[in-house]
């Protein structure tokens, strides 16, 4: 993802492209991490029709994934813990500045 962001790829790209980043690796390798990476929504896959090759670009920047692997982990925290998990951590708030819960709260909007 580092090389989309970057834009060490064109927008958007298809896996021959992303290949010639890693020539090192199987083309079926790629393919496979192109798709996952799709699947996890860091990539927006674009199927063509008669056989052509996937386009894949960024859904996002590394915000954008930031953000969605943090309310990931925030998930499974307060599966795992309940709501304990989210108490403890509402109780860390109490130690940001105002400027700070502002960031918070405009970065909770998505």
């Amino acid at each position: 993802m580092a090389a989309v962001w970057r834009g060490q790829l064109p927008t958007p790209f298809v896996v021959r492209d992303a290949r010639q980043l890693v020539p090192e690796l199987a083309h079926t390798t790629v393919m496979t991490t192109l798709g996952r990476l799709a699947t996890k929504g860091l990539l927006d896959a674009e199927r063509q029709p008669g056989g052509r090759p996937t386009r894949y670009r960024a859904s996002g920047g590394p915000a954008d994934y930031l953000a969605i692997v943090s309310r990931l982990h925030v998930r499974r925290l307060r599966d795992r813990f309940g709501e304990r998990a989210l108490a403890a951590f509402a109780a860390e708030l109490d130690d940001l500045s105002p400027v700070e819960l502002e960031q918070l709260r405009r970065l909770a909007d998505p």
